[in-house]
C-alpha cells in the first residue's frame, strides 16, 4: 500500500500540503515528484530520503522518465538495486553492494553501513573493511578504477541515507496525515493545535485552518474548552493558549458551565468563578465576554468595581439567581488594533487581524505567491511574513532556507546564500520586503534572495504614552529555526552518477 498510497489520494497533488511535509526542502521535492513523473507515484518511503540529496532525486527522476538514457552503471547495480533504478537509496543497499559487487560478508558490509552512517565503529575498522573491499574486488576481476567508482558511491550514498524500515514508518505516518489533510483539513489541523507538537508554532497551525476554511475565534467563556474546539467550521482556541490563566482555573470555567450552563454576565461569572484580578483581566483582553455586547474598557471598570482587587477563595452556591446591579458607566471606544495587540501579546499571534495590518507600510508586494511560476528568471520583490527557517551547511558557507506567507496568505519559499546573509540577515520574526529572483525548477518556484528589510509595525496603540514600551511586541514575535550540526550533504556535481555502464 505504501508504495501506491499517493494514487489512492488524488486530491493530493491540488494540495499544497505544507504542513504535512514540513520544511522547504520537502516541498520543493514533492512538488518535483508529482509534476515530473507523469502519473507515476514513487514509494511514499523512497520519497523521505530523497528529499535530503536535491542531486540524487533529480538522479532519479531522470532516470524514471528517461529510462532508455541511461545504462545501469554494472549488472549487480541493475539486479539488487532495479528498484531505485541503480541508485543506492537505504542503508541495505550499501550492504547489498558490498556482498554482491564487492564480495565482503555480511559482518564487513553491516561495519560499513554503521561507519558511513556514523553508528560507532573505530576509524581502523573502518579503513580494514575498505582494504578488504579493494581486496575482493580484484580477485572477482573487478578494474581498480570500477572499484573505486563503486566505493566513492557507496561513501557518497551513505552519508544521508538511513535503512528502509526507518523510511517506511515515515512513510506510513506522512500517508495518514496526508489522507487527513486533504479531506479533512479543519479536524487535521485542530488537532495538530492541540497536540501542540509539530515542526511549526501554534499560529502557523490557525493561519492553515483558517485557509482551509475555518472562522478562527478566540477563546470564549461559554463556548472555549481548555483545548481548541471546533463547531461547524467554528474554532474556539482553548483557554490553554492563555498561558497567564491557570490550567485548574481554565478548566473549572468549562466544568462549571456544563454543570451549570453559560455565564449570562460578567457579575456572574465573578459569583461561579474563584478568579483574581489579574486573570479576569486576562480573560477580558483576550475578548472572552463578548457576548455580554460590551466594550473591554467598560468590562475593566465594571470587574474592579465587582472584585475589588479580592480573590474569594469559596463560591458560595445560591438556589435563586440573584439580581446583578447594573452601573453607569462612560462609553469608552477602543481601537480594532488594540485588540491585535492584546491578541498578540496573550496569544502570540493576531487573530482579529493579518500581521500585515499592523505594518506602518501599505506596500504588500509586486506579485503574490501564486504568480512566482510566472516570473521564471526575473526579478520580483515581495512582501511577507516570515514562518520559519532552516539551516543548511554547505561547502561555501552556512545558508538558510525560508519559509513565508504572503499577504494573501498563501507559502512560498527562499534561499538564502552565504554573500547575502552577510549584509541582510535575518533579524527575528515578523514582516520582510524581500528582493530576489525566481527560478521556477520542476514547476516548483523558489527565490533566491539578494536583498532584504525587516519592516517595522505601527507603535502599540496601548502604550502611546509609554516610548519604552510602543514597540516591544514587534521585539518578542516569534519564528521557528532549524539548526543542524550535520556535514553538508553531497551536491549534484559532487555526486555525478555515471549514466554509463563502465566496463572492468
Amino acid at each position: 500500500m505504501i508504495n501506491f498510497a499517493l494514487l489512492f489520494i488524488p486530491e493530493a497533488s491540488k494540495s499544497d500540503n505544507s504542513l504535512v511535509f514540513s520544511s522547504s526542502v520537502r516541498r520543493k521535492t514533492w512538488r518535483w515528484m508529482l509534476g515530473s513523473l507523469f502519473g507515476f507515484r514513487p514509494p511514499l518511503c523512497c520519497f523521505v530520503l530523497l528529499f535530503r540529496s536535491i542531486g540524487m532525486m533529480k538522479e532519479y527522476i531522470f532516470r524514471h522518465n528517461h529510462p532508455t538514457k541511461f545504462e545501469y552503471f554494472h549488472k549487480v547495480f541493475q539486479e539488487q538495486l532495479g528498484e531505485t533504478y541503480g541508485i543506492m537509496v537505504y542503508q541495505e543497499d550499501v550492504i547489498k553492494i558490498a556482498l554482491h559487487f564487492g564480495g565482503l560478508s555480511a559482518s564487513d558490509g553491516d561495519v560499513l553501513r554503521r561507519a558511513m552512517s556514523g553508528k560507532g565503529r573505530s576509524l581502523d575498522a573502518l579503513q580494514k573493511v575498505k582494504d578488504h573491499f579493494f581486496e575482493s574486488c580484484k580477485k572477482l576481476g573487478h578494474s581498480e578504477t570500477l572499484s573505486a567508482e563503486v566505493y566513492r558511491q557507496i561513501e557518497s550514498f551513505a552519508g544521508y541515507s538511513f535503512c528502509k524500515a526507518h523510511s517506511a514508518s515515515y512513510a506510513v505516518e506522512s500517508y495518514q496525515s496526508l489522507y487527513l489533510k486533504v479531506y479533512y483539513p479543519i479536524e487535521f489541523m485542530v488537532a495538530v493545535i492541540n497536540n501542540q507538537g509539530g515542526f511549526y508554532r501554534t499560529e502557523v497551525y490557525v493561519h492553515e485552518a483558517k485557509m482551509s476554511g475555518a472562522n478562527i475565534l478566540n477563546p470564549c467563556v461559554n463556548h472555549s474548552e481548555y483545548q481548541t474546539t471546533l463547531y461547524g467550521n467554528d474554532v474556539y482556541l482553548g483557554f490553554m493558549h492563555l498561558q497567564s490563566i491557570e490550567k485548574t482555573i481554565a478548566e473549572f470555567i468549562v466544568e462549571e458551565r456544563e454543570k451549570n450552563g453559560n455565564y449570562k454576565s460578567l457579575a456572574v461569572f465573578f459569583l461561579r468563578i474563584p478568579i483574581g484580578i489579574a486573570g479576569i483581566e486576562i480573560l477580558i483582553f483576550i475578548d472572552a465576554f463578548r457576548f455580554t455586547g460590551k466594550q473591554k474598557n467598560e468590562l475593566l471598570i465594571e470587574a474592579r468595581i465587582l472584585l475589588n482587587n479580592s480573590k474569594p477563595e469559596k463560591i458560595m452556591e445560591t438556589l435563586f439567581d440573584e439580581p446583578v446591579k447594573a452601573y453607569q458607566l462612560p462609553v469608552l471606544k477602543r481601537d480594532l488594533m488594540e485588540d491585535a495587540f492584546d491578541e498578540r501579546e496573550l496569544l502570540g499571534f493576531p487573530v482579529s487581524v493579518s500581521p500585515f495590518d499592523l505594518l506602518v507600510s501599505n506596500y504588500r508586494g509586486a506579485v503574490k505567491a501564486k504568480d512566482l511560476i510566472n516570473h521564471h528568471k526575473k526579478q520580483v520583490k515581495m512582501m511577507a511574513y516570515l514562518v520559519s527557517r532552516k539551516y543548511v551547511p554547505t561547502n561555501k558557507g552556512d545558508m538558510f532556507f525560508g519559509t513565508w506567507i504572503d499577504a494573501g496568505g498563501s507559502y512560498f519559499d527562499t534561499a538564502h546564500f552565504a554573500d547575502s546573509l552577510k549584509n541582510y540577515p535575518f533579524k527575528g520574526g515578523g514582516c520582510y520586503l524581500l528582493l530576489g529572483f525566481v527560478e521556477v525548477d520542476y514547476h516548483f518556484p523558489n527565490i533566491t534572495i539578494t536583498k532584504m528589510a525587516k519592516m517595522p509595525f505601527i507603535p502599540d496603540p496601548r502604550f502611546y504614552h509609554d516610548e519604552d514600551k510602543k514597540y516591544t511586541a514587534q521585539e518578542r514575535i516569534k519564528e521557528d529555526v532549524s539548526m543542524t550540526h550535520r556535514k553538508p550533504y553531497p551536491q549534484e556535481h559532487e555526486i555525478n552518477l555515471p549514466r554509463l555502464k563502465m566496463k572492468g
